[in-house]
């Protein structure tokens, strides 16, 4: 099993607070890890045999199972199109430098970076009408019949009825946006 490197580095106690003690924490070694693209372990996988119909989706489990060996080597995996995937901690703070072990980090992560082309966009606030990527929202009036268009549209109309869906109501366009 390969080691992911880690280094000591100090930050103050209060991050931005100059008056804060000093204490070691461990941050990944720079320029440590490699990053593997989709051809490079495709290239990998391919050394294992050759591809029939029912081989498709031994390929799919085997780039989990390559991707979850280079996370944990400490590697980063680009998959064309789709994004980066690396690996992060998270690790107590100590003010002896001798205290500052790998049995501090406490939590692992996999962090995702989705790649541009894969990146969705509201389509209502898009410089690019209609793109690919582009998501087209519609708020929806209370009868379900008349749609209230896209985006921040759908208010009232100068009736003397209030909207059941004003600022403070659930169904707010970040609650929205939340829920879908």
């Amino acid at each position: 099993m390969a080691t992911a490197l880690v280094v000591r580095a100090q930050r103050y106690k209060k991050i931005g607070d100059k008056t804060s003690p000093l204490v070691y924490i461990l941050k990944r070694k720079p320029r440590d890890a490699k990053m593997y693209d989709l051809k490079r372990i495709s290239e990998e996988i391919e050394a294992l045999g050759g591809m029939s119909a029912e081989d498709v989706l031994h390929v799919g489990k085997a780039i989990v199972r390559n991707m979850r060996e280079k996370l944990t080597d400490g590697n980063c995996v680009r998959l064309d199109d789709f994004g980066i995937f690396r690996t992060s901690f998270h690790c107590v703070a100590t003010e002896n430098p001798k205290d500052c072990t790998v049995k501090n980090i406490d939590k692992v992560r996999i962090n995702f970076k989705v790649a541009t082309t894969l990146r969705l966009v509201n389509d209502s606030v898009a410089t690019t009408k209609g793109a690919p990527n582009n998501i087209n929202f519609e708020l929806v009036s209370d009868d379900n019949k008349t749609p209230g268009g896209s985006g921040n549209g759908g208010g009232n109309a100068g009736g003397e009825e209030e909207s059941k869906y004003s600022i403070n109501s659930p169904f707010h366009s970040k609650n929205v946006m939340l829920l879908l």
